[in-house]
């Protein structure tokens, strides 16, 4: 069999028009992902979470599972085996993580793990082949730009296109501007939401029907349709599932978030049923390649699953109390934050999971202002130094602001425990143009924070003394 054969179909084009409906709920009974002992029983998110690729070791009983470092396998005979032959192709460890994502990501049914968010994102990009068209959210992840316009553009001849897809509602310049944007050889819409760093928050489930639109199932071009990929890692599987919205794939890094405690690097995708041809060749070209993550780094990716739900809640209280509290400080000239203020909020909501929808109403957290906590990431502009000041002088205040902190730690990524601190025009966000960063509102005073899970009034307490350090 020749490499062209060994391909799956998707290679070659095949349909990925089908959408589960909109606004769908919690798995069903039966669903792959769920931890069923009874055909009547739907598991939530935690219980997912902590149980599904956790079963307790048949041969000890151990409730945690161990750490298998092998890299290869005993074979019973030539091609016989336990399902295991080599660590690049299958690792237990690696596998139970797998099994943990397509549960907790809702709508989910193969996840793959890569060594980090970037080399997922490659693999991604490679799997779309030569001289292929992207269009992404223009406010996207600095790595991830670099990659698609700079890299791929070299060694596959891959085009982009980079488009505000904030307002996409129906007759809006923001949904012609993408129908425009949209040719015979574009094969994604990459998307994150809410983007980093500066919060917008993309309408998964509108985003879907302006393809269903113009990609109408059993129509010709609907086996042309591109796929749509939504960079889930900012919301994570707790506060957002984009599958149930229409979303093709589902990206994680998983070094932020759902890892949770900044000691691993790691990727994901998760894929649904209906993409069993696509899920086949990213593995494919993951094996290939080797971007494979090691067996340690997934065992404590797993371990910090369990936590989830529970740390994603207190970085969601912590941040929009957070959040509120600096909109009241005179040297603070706007706070970002998906859940604050009626104009982003909606969107926020709509593609809130439905298991985040529930803790909110059950508990009360849905403010009277349309307030509500969802994910623990804030951004706010500093109040420029003089009204003239230069971009150098109104980095340095940003520096100063930053070194004086005593809790907030001066540091990339995000997504962990601690709470931290950046400046994302000259720290994750170097790599995009200045021109560039400015248009998209990346300016010198922006400051990324990254709540943790410390006592919130303690975190509030840092932010206002290095305030009053600086003005």
């Amino acid at each position: 069999m020749t490499v062209a054969q060994d391909l799956p179909s998707r290679v070659r084009g095949c349909s990925n028009a089908s959408h589960q409906p909109n606004g769908a709920s919690e798995p069903t009974n039966g669903h792959a992902n769920g931890v069923h002992k009874s055909p009547h029983v739907v598991d939530g998110f935690a219980t997912r979470a902590i149980h599904v690729g956790s079963e307790p070791n048949p041969e000890t009983g151990a409730v945690i599972p161990p750490i298998s470092l092998s890299t290869t396998y005993a074979q019973d005979g030539v091609g016989v085996h336990k399902g295991y032959e080599y660590s690049r192709s299958g690792n237990p460890n690696r596998n139970a993580l797998e099994r943990t994502l397509a549960a907790i990501e809702t709508g989910g049914s193969e996840a793959i793990t890569f060594a980090s968010g970037s080399a997922t994102t490659a693999i991604v990009i490679q799997s779309l082949g030569p001289s292929a068209h992207v269009i992404s959210v223009n406010d996207v992840y600095g790595g991830t730009y670099r990659y698609i316009a700079r890299v791929a553009a070299t060694t596959q001849g891959v085009e982009s296109t980079f488009l505000d897809l904030e307002n996409i509602g129906p007759g809006t310049e923001g949904e012609r501007r993408l129908i425009q944007a949209l040719r015979p050889n574009t094969k994604i819409i990459w998307v994150e939401t809410p983007t980093n760093p500066t919060l917008r928050v993309i309408d998964i489930a509108r985003l879907t029907q302006v393809l269903d639109q113009q990609y109408p199932p059993h129509s010709p071009n609907a086996s042309s349709r591109p796929l749509l990929l939504v960079d889930n890692t900012f919301a994570s599987p707790y506060y957002s599932s984009p599958l149930l919205l229409g979303a093709d794939i589902v990206l994680h890094s998983l070094t932020k978030y759902i890892n949770g405690h900044s000691d691993v690097v790691m990727g994901a995708l998760i894929l649904p049923a209906r993409l069993a041809a696509t899920t086949e060749y990213l593995r494919y070209l993951q094996n290939a390649t080797g971007a494979v993550p090691s067996a340690y780094d997934s065992w404590l990716a797993q371990r910090g699953i369990k936590t989830l739900h529970v740390r994603m809640k207190q970085h969601g209280v912590n941040a929009l109390r957070i959040a509120k509290a600096l909109q009241q400080e005179p040297d603070v000239e706007e706070v970002i934050y998906p859940g604050l203020g009626k104009e982003r909020s909606v969107n926020a909501w709509r593609n809130l999971s439905p298991h985040a929808k529930k803790w909110i109403e059950n508990e009360g957290l849905l403010g009277e202002d349309g307030s509500f906590p969802c994910s623990g990431i804030v951004s706010f502009r500093l109040r420029k130094p003089t009204p003239h000041a230069t971009d150098d002088e109104y980095a340095a205040l940003a520096s100063q602001f930053l070194k004086n902190l005593r809790l907030f730690m001066l540091a990339e990524s995000l997504g962990g425990v601690e709470s931290l601190a950046e400046a994302p025009a000259r720290m994750t966000h170097a790599s995009i143009p200045p021109e560039e960063r400015e248009m998209l509102g990346i300016g010198e005073g922006l400051i990324r924070l990254s709540i943790g899970i410390e006592e919130a009034e303690d975190l509030l307490d840092d932010l206002r003394a290095g305030l009053r350090s600086v003005y």
